[in-house]
């Protein structure tokens, strides 16, 4: 799926509201879970494996203020440089999920802050928001396909 599709079907779930249906609600508290999973897992810093387990082989980050990031291998390389930053630490705050009715498609936002040397050398800490749209794998498991971040809240 191409990016411009995949902010397609986010805004599309987004503009829907949150649905009602058994489905979709089991699917948002599944959703919340593994976005605050991944969230605690990132926070820990420890094992890359497991923090880009949770995007989609296809997958496209957007950093604030930075290019697009696209495709596993260069979202660990992304990854990989960001834990290898000197005091550099990223924890998130899912707040809101919203499935499509059919469990399939999904969107998360919250709000998140990344800490990292500034152009002096001290570390920063910049909070922000962010938006995560969300598919389910052949397994069934949740795979992040789109991650946005901005800074400011």
């Amino acid at each position: 799926m191409k990016l411009v599709e995949v902010v397609a079907v986010g805004f599309l779930l987004f503009v829907s509201g949150c649905s009602s249906s058994p489905k979709a609600n089991t699917s948002r508290e599944d959703l919340l879970r593994t976005d605050h999973e991944w969230a605690v897992v990132a926070s820990e810093g420890k094992s890359v494996d497991r923090i880009v387990s949770f995007w989609s082989d296809d997958a496209t980050i957007t950093p604030a203020g930075a290019a697009l990031v696209s495709g596993k291998v260069a979202i660990r390389k992304f990854v990989e440089q960001s834990l290898a930053t000197p005091g550099f630490h990223i924890d998130w705050t899912p707040e809101q999920a919203s499935a499509s009715e059919d469990g399939t498609m999904a969107y998360t936002t919250g709000n998140n802050a990344m800490t990292f040397p500034g152009p002096d050398g001290k570390l920063i800490t910049v909070a922000g928001r962010y938006v995560t749209v969300w598919r389910r794998d052949s397994s069934g498991a949740w795979k992040c396909v789109a991650d946005i971040w901005n800074s400011g809240t």
